[in-house]
């Protein structure tokens, strides 16, 4: 890309954030107040604070929100991550969803969707969950014509009679569902050869469940959806030409993505480099994201190109399967169980056992005897997660682990001496 290209885009988002900055000033109590500091004029993204997840989701409650610019009169509310007693609500207008749609659902023909496709809908339907209603939206948005077939979270041999009935050319859903559609398919002495594409969202693609999906689906590539989330929005399309499907395009001019230092939060253009994803989405104006930590790690390809691959979560939230567990929330259902007893502090671990996530919570202090401290916080997690039994009790992620540890078993930053919160040890592809 030449480097007129990258200016004339440097300026565009450098007048569409301007205007931005300067509406949600006007408009939402909590960026007049993040940015008071900020003159007035025109905003270069590295002059605005990045989001503090904490603040923003205080700020953003059910009732009287802070971020918001104005009432919600037409439009949808989505739940994302954090726990049933405290929800995270992410609102859209009825336009931003219909703009939002229209990318995601053109972004498929990157993915590898061919017209006339026969395409499973797996996703999941219902208590304010985005995926399956989201993705109807994009295929009935999508350039790409295609027949929808709406099974969502169905029992096994009905889509697997869905896929046979309709001759079905192509999947959507979640990771987990696809694997466990392959292994029924597999186990019933079936396959579906039918199937061209498969398209993953919502988890990690591991290069452990490939074996799965080439015997139940031997025809399929495996690619993905598309990078997005409930509370960030759409933030990259699939790559046609890159093999590895952790790597995506910016949905350039609407989004801004930037691959911020863990330590200095320093913007990172050069290739190879990992970092935070932030997203800014200059679309959005309801709910203004701007800077928004995506939960996410990547680092890029091709700064100049919009190219990035994504290299799992970074320490605002741990990816259990489908389900997002907040770090905040799980330190609090700790404290909970603590109740007051020295507690050195903890850190969250996410592994790859059996061909399925797991959750470690690794706990430094004096919690008496282990096995009952692990029983009480995994307790004390289906109080407030019953999503992460139901997927446990479901077979598609592990049971959660509790170790004790003195303090010094705590791995911290070789470079800071500070505490990672997150340790990562799966190996996407």
């Amino acid at each position: 890309m030449t480097d007129t290209h990258t200016h004339t885009h440097t300026h565009t988002h450098t007048h569409d954030l301007t205007e931005l900055v300067t509406f949600v000033r006007g408009h939402s109590p909590f960026y007049r107040d993040l940015y008071a500091h900020l003159p007035s004029g025109p905003v270069q993204i590295e002059d605005l604070p990045v989001l503090d997840h904490c603040a923003y989701w205080a700020a953003n409650t059910a009732h009287d929100s802070k971020v918001l610019t104005g009432p919600l009169m037409d439009g949808i509310v989505f739940k994302s991550g954090g726990t049933t007693t405290d929800p995270k609500l992410s609102v859209y207008t009825r336009r931003e969803l219909l703009d939002m749609s229209r990318l995601q659902g053109n972004g498929f023909a990157r993915a590898g969707l061919l017209p006339g496709d026969r395409v499973v809908n797996l996703f999941y339907a219902g208590e304010l969950y985005a995926s399956f209603l989201f993705n109807v939206l994009c295929l009935q948005e999508s350039s790409v014509p295609n027949v929808h077939l709406p099974v969502a979270a169905a029992p096994l041999d009905f889509t697997a009679r869905v896929i046979e009935d309709f001759t079905a050319t192509a999947l959507m859903g979640p990771t987990t569902s696809i694997c466990q559609l392959a292994a029924h398919l597999t186990e019933s002495g079936r396959s579906a050869p039918d199937v061209h594409l498969i398209m993953f969202a919502g988890e990690a693609f591991y290069d452990d469940q490939r074996p799965l999906l080439e015997e139940a689906f031997p025809g399929a590539a495996i690619r993905s959806l598309g990078y997005g989330s409930v509370d960030g929005g759409m933030l990259g399309a699939p790559v046609a030409d890159d093999p590895d499907p952790r790597v995506h395009t910016v949905h350039r001019p609407r989004t801004v993505i930037e691959v911020v230092d863990d330590d200095s939060s320093e913007t990172i253009t050069e290739p190879g480099r990992p970092g935070r994803l932030v997203v800014t989405d200059l679309g959005r104006r309801l709910m203004p994201v701007i800077r928004y930590p995506t939960g996410d790690r990547g680092e890029w390809v091709d700064h100049g190109a919009g190219r990035f691959r994504l290299l799992g979560r970074s320490d605002e939230g741990a990816r259990v399967g489908p389900i997002t567990l907040y770090l905040e929330d799980l330190r609090a259902l700790v404290q909970h169980v603590v109740q007051g007893r020295p507690f050195a502090g903890m850190q969250v671990v996410q592994r790859r056992k059996d061909a399925k996530d797991e959750l470690v919570l690794r706990i430094a202090g004096d919690l008496g005897d282990p096995d009952t401290a692990g029983k009480a916080v995994a307790a004390r997690l289906d109080e407030i997660r019953p999503m992460f039994t139901e997927h446990v009790e479901a077979g598609l992620i592990n049971p959660l682990t509790v170790e004790c540890v003195p303090p010094t078993g705590l791995a911290v930053n070789p470079r800071t001496g500070k505490l990672i919160r997150l340790i990562d040890e799966r190996h996407p592809h």
